[in-house]
């Protein structure tokens, strides 16, 4: 039972990854073996910046499946699990520059080049203020699990 409350959030994580992995293939098709010419090379661009941007993010995926097996050990409050969760917070500040530094101007340059569509500068917006959330999102847990886990050790010294 205790393995099992933890499963849907391994199949979210699961899906994420997937969902990235089709992301990079897609970009990487349209790279690779779509014959349109395009001013800057810009589907080259897009495939860096794409993968560049999956490296952290599988990174923090790959912390998340493991704080989820902390939390299934009986060791969420550990130090094991705060590490995780700065792994996670390092990974989402990295998608985030990455996607608002490389990532927005990519997609001015697209919304340009395909005739105003305002949907693609959207989702780069979408893209990066997610990033940027999660990224705030996990600092606060992460602080609040520290100070647990400081309670915690407090008052078994006490007791």
């Amino acid at each position: 039972m205790k393995r099992c409350s933890t499963i849907v959030l391994r199949c979210a994580v699961v899906f994420a990854g997937i969902t990235m992995l089709v992301i990079c293939g897609v970009i990487a098709w349209i790279a690779f073996f779509e014959n349109r010419p395009s001013p800057y090379h810009i589907e080259y661009i897009g495939l860096i910046g794409t993968y560049a941007a999956a490296i952290p993010y599988f990174i923090a995926l790959y912390q998340a499946m493991k704080l989820l097996g902390y939390i299934d050990a009986n060791c969420a409050f550990s130090e094991l699990s705060v590490k995780s969760l700065a792994m996670i917070e390092r990974c989402a500040i990295v998608v985030f520059m990455i996607t608002t530094v490389g990532g927005l101007p990519f997609f001015y340059t697209l919304v340009h080049l395909d005739g105003d569509t305002p949907g693609f500068m959207l989702i780069g917006i979408v893209i990066s203020g997610s990033a940027f959330l999660i990224a705030v999102f996990t600092s606060l847990l992460k602080r609040l699990l520290q100070d647990a886990i400081d309670v915690k050790s407090e008052n078994d010294l006490t007791i």
